[in-house]
């Protein structure tokens, strides 16, 4: 599963539904990762195949987190979730959060 680290502000706004995406920038290191998990031909994802992915607000297993079943696309993202206007992106879409850490649940939900 993949697994990564945003900022409170982002984190806070997906939980509660205000934002649906998450970017990260078009690198080597991102489209490494991001074919693990996502097909992938070069640096554009080929489906709409969607992946459980594990957003943490910090670094290790204790902090808090949420997996959310996610769709990868490259294009532009929107400015009032931190994106640079006419910039693409790697957009996580983010469909349905499956687990919460604040649950209390001892693991994860698959479908």
């Amino acid at each position: 599963m993949l697994i990564l680290p945003i900022k409170k502000q982002w984190f806070d706004m997906i939980l509660t539904g205000e934002k649906q995406e998450e970017y990260r920038e078009i690198k080597p290191y991102y489209t490494q990762r991001f074919s693990k998990v996502f097909q992938m031909v070069g640096q554009i994802p080929v489906d709409q195949h969607e992946e459980q992915v594990r957003f943490t607000n910090g670094y290790g297993w204790k902090v808090p987190a949420f997996i959310a079943d996610c769709r990868l696309e490259k294009r532009e993202g929107r400015a009032e979730w931190g994106a640079e206007p006419g910039k693409e992106y790697y957009v996580l879409v983010i469909k349905k959060i499956r687990w919460k850490s604040m649950d209390g649940l001892g693991g994860y939900l698959t479908p």
